[in-house]
């Protein structure tokens, strides 16, 4: 090949490639490549390990890009300490760039938790959220296990150590110990819900019993300021950044697929299973979560 065709096909890749990136930055329209645009985190499932959540939370709060954050709750609970480690990184989140919450299938107890570290919440009229309210469990065990001749001897340092143990009844004093506990980690829980959200104490209090609310029972109640989809909390995002519409490359971080499974039969299967793992996880670990914001 001579030396001036060489340059004629350089020329023409070049031209080609700057035609496509030329044609897809004008598709993109504001907050392309390297413009200001916003972010979007899924927050989903029974909240138990929120190392992943922190540290996207993070990133999205260092990205200057970045905006506003919309995320998109779909949990009904969880665990107490990993909610609040959560809460606390939105809250310094909010601190740096404004945060709409959108509410999807459920968003109750610690899911409703992390909303109140918000700016603005938005739900879908029939989303099931609320329950504020703390739970913690104990199966007493003790007269199937004398019936199947089953026996145990527990040595302990203090008197309260085996608490909740299942092989005998919990004493007056134990009762009084763990309920002391869960009415100050409510008191936790009221606290962030006052200061997120523009209700009053006096008034609100009543309803922060643990039950659960509808989408428009819980605006109608000021829990949420605005009932539409998750369309609408990415148009608001967009206006509180101050951007002019909402952009097309939104910054939603995905968690990768590990293991064998992803390899061997692909992703699409590797979701399916995972889900149905989930799905037996949560119904073991969390039976109630949709009532109650669970301390495991």
């Amino acid at each position: 090949m001579s030396r001036g065709a060489k340059i004629v096909i350089g020329i023409s890749i070049t031209a080609v490639v700057a035609a496509f990136v030329f044609g897809l930055i004008t598709r993109m329209g504001p907050g392309t490549i390297g413009g200001d645009t916003l972010g979007l985190l899924r927050v989903d499932g029974v909240i138990r390990d929120v190392d992943w959540y922190m540290e996207q939370v993070g990133l999205l709060r260092d990205n200057d890009r970045v905006r506003a954050v919309v995320l998109r709750i779909n949990s009904p609970g969880g665990a107490i300490a990993p909610t609040q480690e959560l809460y606390d990184e939105i809250l310094k989140l909010r601190d740096a760039k404004p945060v709409v919450v959108s509410m999807g299938t459920v968003a109750a107890s610690g899911g409703y938790y992390l909303s109140c570290a918000s700016d603005w919440i938005i739900s879908n009229p029939g989303t099931v959220t609320g329950s504020i309210g703390v739970i913690m469990e104990f199966t007493n065990l003790q007269d199937l296990f004398g019936k199947l001749g089953i026996d145990s001897r527990t040595i302990k340092s203090g008197k309260f150590k085996d608490t909740g143990h299942p092989f005998r009844e919990m004493t007056e004093e134990e009762v009084e110990l763990i309920t002391v506990m869960i009415e100050d980690t409510y008191d936790q829980f009221v606290e962030a819900v006052i200061e997120g959200r523009p209700v009053e104490y006096d008034e609100i209090l009543p309803y922060l019993d643990g039950r659960v609310f509808t989408g428009r029972q819980a605006h109608e109640l000021g829990l949420v300021d605005e009932l539409g989809n998750i369309n609408l909390a990415m148009e608001k995002a967009a206006e509180l950044a101050g951007l002019p519409e909402v952009p097309t490359d939104i910054v939603e971080p995905r968690k990768k697929e590990r293991g064998l499974i992803p390899l061997l039969f692909g992703q699409a299967t590797a979701k399916r299973i995972d889900g149905i793992t989930r799905q037996f996880e949560e119904s073991m670990s969390a039976e109630r979560a949709l009532q109650l914001w669970r301390a495991f």
